[in-house]
């Protein structure tokens, strides 16, 4: 009996691998010829051509009961199933590099027993070459793998995409679970010839409790014939210094694959202000893809650089969506292009060097008296779950204060549109605690949800007026992120940012949408 299990088993496997293969070669006959034409072309030096999709997976109803690998593979190759036509279309655009959201493949909300029959097993392989389309008896389990590799080949491009993985383990590992195996979120890399070329395995994880966090940090990175030195990291990762930040800091790179199953926050974190602020504060491109289920918050993918962003953000479909861009190699010198304090305007020198100060913990310090042409009251309001201290801008044109704790936040406007929409200017300085606990301090220009005090901070979308401003503050951090949106979820890309002193700031005129949110976010990663 044993040994006709096996050989069941092995034909079920045979199977499968032949009707990837037929299928894999019969579409890139397809397609071959469209592809070298387009290639035939070739790209500006410094440029290559990526894309990102957004894909709405397709997900088991009731992930916490438990499964057969079969059955786990069914679903998973549906979801393949669209992967691969998504690499099909972006051939025909002469793509160099796709990428896959986080979760795309086996969805969400499984318990950790739930979760193994969709695991795949993934070798270490530091010292030899892999090619699961063409090995595909290699190592046992793999088939998600396989399918992933022979989609790299019949694009012709490398191809990113995430998937759980599974790692034996045993009693000598003083960080082996009790079940004896580890359960990651990982990405995997292949290059355009189907090579398995690098992993990542997901640090910091969001609530996922059928996954392991890695005993040690991955520095994952690759390079490809097109631009050099990517790095990967994944969702909740790029709030935190290791991977992200290490990455951008230590290991030179200057290109970033970010795979997401995001659930947006407004006013400062929904997905696409924090890949677009990621890019702008490390003068990075960005291939950032989120999984698409609006009913779940989630939607928002693009294609970042630190001058330009291509970007998806859609509530209303219910259909994924495949963003091309060709992309250039980021600028050798941030500082030129982000710190031309040149045209600086004079009220702006003007303000720092009048700068007042504000007494620690002392979240009711008036810092406003003296500083605009009538007192403002500062007040309180809940946003992102934290307590800021927020002055309001009522004026058609204004220079504002407000501080807490060691930060204090500025800003010197004039609105366009003076209608009845309520503006205000916020300030956080503390430990964020919900859902995540990491320390923030934050400057924040927003559009109020009403003309109470206390909505500001809900979730706007819409906005008419429109503004010059300044925005500044005194950071005890180095690492602070940019982040500018304006109606209907719309990208700008700040005028000015950078240092100027002790102050981190963001300039820009002449807003092409109504203001959504002005702010400056800044993660003291050491008071973690």
């Amino acid at each position: 009996m044993k040994g006709s299990g096996a050989t069941c088993e092995r034909t079920r496997k045979e199977r499968f691998i032949a009707h990837i293969m037929l299928g894999a070669w019969y579409k890139l006959g397809l397609f071959l010829l469209c592809y070298q034409i387009i290639s035939l072309e070739g790209h500006p030096e410094g440029h290559y051509v990526a894309a990102v999709y957004e894909h709405r997976s397709i997900l088991t109803p009731n992930p916490k009961v438990l499964t057969d690998r079969e059955s786990a593979l069914r679903l998973m190759n549906q979801n393949l199933d669209l992967y691969e036509e998504q690499v099909m279309a972006a051939a025909k655009e002469g793509v160099q590099i796709i990428v896959f959201p986080e979760d795309g493949i086996h969805g969400f909300n499984f318990t950790r027993d739930s979760l193994y029959p969709f695991l795949d097993f993934l070798p270490s392989l530091q010292s030899e070459e892999w090619n699961p389309c063409l090995e595909p008896y290699k190592f046992n389990d793999t088939e998600v793998l396989q399918r992933l590799s022979c989609m790299a080949i019949m694009g012709q491009m490398y191809l990113v995409a995430n998937l759980g993985t599974k790692q034996p383990c045993n009693s000598s590992d003083a960080h082996c679970p009790a079940d004896g195996r580890y359960q990651f979120n990982t990405n995997v890399v292949f290059s355009d010839n189907g090579t398995f070329v690098t992993s990542y395995r997901k640090q910091n994880l969001y609530f996922e409790y059928a996954f392991d966090t890695p005993p040690e940090v991955d520095y994952s990175t690759f390079d490809t014939p097109f631009a050099e030195k990517f790095g990967i990291f994944i969702c909740f990762d790029i709030l935190f210094f290791e991977p992200a930040v290490r990455l951008v800091k230590d290991y030179g790179v200057k290109h970033i694959v970010f795979t997401a199953a995001w659930m947006n926050q407004l006013p400062l974190l929904a997905s696409i202000e924090i890949q677009q602020a990621f890019a702008v504060a490390f003068n990075v491109n960005v291939l950032a893809v989120n999984n698409h289920h609006p009913s779940l918050g989630m939607t928002g993918s693009g294609i970042h650089s630190p001058r330009r962003s291509f970007w998806y953000h859609n509530m209303e479909s219910p259909e994924g969506k495949l963003i091309i861009a060709q992309i250039s190699d980021p600028p050798a010198d941030a500082d030129l292009l982000w710190n031309d304090t040149s045209s600086t305007t004079e009220s702006y020198r003007e303000f720092f060097s009048k700068e007042p100060s504000c007494e620690e913990n002392d979240i009711d310090a008036p810092c406003n008296k003296g500083w605009s042409h009538e007192t403002v009251p500062s007040f309180h309001s809940t946003m992102m779950y934290d307590n800021f201290t927020l002055v309001p801008a009522w004026e058609e044109q204004g220079s504002l204060q407000v501080c807490s704790n060691s930060l204090c936040c500025y800003v010197d406007y004039q609105r366009h549109v003076l209608s009845d929409d309520f503006y205000a200017l916020g300030v956080f300085d503390d430990l964020h605690t919900v859902h995540g606990t990491y320390y923030v301090q934050a400057c924040a220009l927003v559009k109020c949800g009403g003309p109470q005090f206390e909505t500001c901070g809900h979730e706007i979308t819409n906005a008419t007026d429109t503004f010059d401003f300044h925005l500044w503050g005194n950071f005890s951090t180095s690492y602070v992120f940019p982040i500018l949106l304006t109606s209907g979820m719309t990208l700008e890309i700040p005028g000015q940012v950078g240092w100027e002193g002790s102050h981190y700031f963001m300039r820009k005129n002449q807003l092409s949408e109504g203001l959504l949110t002005a702010a400056l976010y800044g993660r003291w990663y050491e008071r973690d």
